[in-house]
């Protein structure tokens, strides 16, 4: 079967997480990435948290799979001669170097549409273009702060906390998959390349809009009614931290069940929806509320709303979180389970749906890694190892019209 991004050549000059997240994903649908990678070393994640001496760690293997890799020296004429013809026939090239890298490799983006009007150049970037911060390195613990994930994420009473969930890294890659995709439907209508760009800033703040949403109803009426500091606590002129709260005008909190005491992750988090506060009390035997004007409305319920959380964990402690929700879920009472990512790896239901893949690998052997989170009803995705370091080197030049004495010389010359 044929896959929807076949025929779309992409060079892929991008490294550590954010641009081999967009280009993966590329990958899997089909189209040929080639990643770029420098002779002898190639991207610092082949390297970085190894729990295998001399192979490629699991940071690599996660972020590459289905790509070819290529070892280039860019900087020597032959080098160059070797990007030039494939920028001349290529689609895309993914970059996240830091600013002017490329002009300074010879590369600007006037060059590149001279070579082909069709390019489309993406770049991760940290901030947009002309932000008082675009010269700042960053990374994905110093995007989560500037996008304000931070400052609005823990508990009001610590620090500023980031997410273990990669908001600045991953997150900005499939907002630039997006990008490259409308930019390439823009060419098929135009026939012109551009560039697109996303910063990860951008990226996490769009994942922080309903905090947006928030700071503008506190500077409206002075306080959030959904956050745990209402009504019986004090709200500065920010947002501030909401604990495990919903946020979205449905009161969550993660509660305790069997076996907390010594497992970390023995907790379900559990929502009260207001269509659902009548199968709640019936699941947990509290029937006497459902009438209760005290209780039957989700403002009559704020002041107390930690009080009936305390009641529901009461009604937990002799339930482990599966059993809990196991009986919660008849009820259709919105609430999940906390999973380990042990629990996780080993879930039959991400296994066989293909969100959790077995993938091999040449020299480590079988591994895990998340498959694609898009399904679709006619196309398959296909989880292949990533590439060992240079491993389609020849085969890339034999396809750009090397021979075999010209690429034998380039190894000698170490250009490869």
């Amino acid at each position: 079967m044929s896959k929807p991004l076949e025929g779309i050549k992409i060079i892929d000059f991008t490294h550590v997480q954010a641009g081999p997240a967009c280009t993966q994903m590329l990958a899997w649908f089909g189209a040929d990435v080639i990643k770029v990678e420098r002779p002898g070393a190639g991207d610092v994640t082949r390297s970085q948290l190894r729990d295998i001496p001399g192979v490629d760690a699991l940071y690599f293997t996660m972020l590459n799979s289905n790509k070819r890799s290529l070892t280039l020296d860019t900087k020597t004429p032959e080098g160059k001669d070797i990007l030039t013809r494939l920028i001349k026939e290529s689609d895309v090239l993914v970059e996240n170097f830091g600013p002017g890298a490329l002009d300074r490799m010879g590369f600007t983006w006037e060059h590149i549409r001279e070579l082909n009007p069709g390019m489309i150049v993406a770049s991760v970037k940290g901030f947009s273009e002309g932000h008082h911060y675009e010269d700042l390195k960053v990374y994905e613990n110093v995007a989560q702060c500037a996008g304000g994930a931070a400052s609005t994420t823990g508990f009001d009473d610590g620090p500023p906390t980031v997410s273990a969930a990669a908001l600045g890294d991953s997150n900005t890659g499939m907002h630039l998959a997006i990008g490259i995709l409308t930019a390439l439907r823009s060419r098929d209508v135009t026939g012109r390349g551009q560039k697109v760009a996303v910063s990860m800033q951008d990226s996490v703040l769009n994942l922080c809009r309903v905090k947006l949403r928030d700071q503008q109803r506190l500077d409206r009426v002075g306080y959030l009614e959904e956050y745990p500091q209402y009504p019986h606590g004090k709200f500065s002129d920010v947002v501030p931290r909401g604990g495990n709260a919903g946020g979205g005008g449905q009161p969550g909190w993660v509660l305790k069940c069997k076996g907390w005491e010594t497992d970390p992750n023995a907790y379900i988090y559990f929502t009260i929806q207001g269509h659902a506060w009548a199968p709640i009390c019936r699941a947990i035997g509290k029937e006497e509320w459902i009438d209760d004007p005290a209780y039957m409305t989700a403002q009559a319920r704020q002041d107390k709303i930690f009080d009936i959380f305390g009641t529901i964990e009461e009604w937990l402690k002799d339930k482990t979180k599966f059993e809990a929700v196991d009986v919660l879920r008849k009820y259709d009472i919105p609430c999940s389970p906390v999973l380990s990512m042990k629990e996780i790896a080993n879930d039959p239901s991400l296994r066989a749906s293909g969100t959790i893949a077995e993938v091999e690998h040449k020299e480590r052997g079988k591994y895990l890694t998340v498959g694609s989170p898009i399904k679709f009803s006619d196309l398959k995705v296909e989880i292949k190892g990533s590439p060992l370091l240079g491993e389609h080197t020849d085969e890339i030049l034999e396809q750009l019209g090397y021979s075999q004495h010209q690429i034998a010389a380039l190894h000698e010359q170490r250009v490869v």
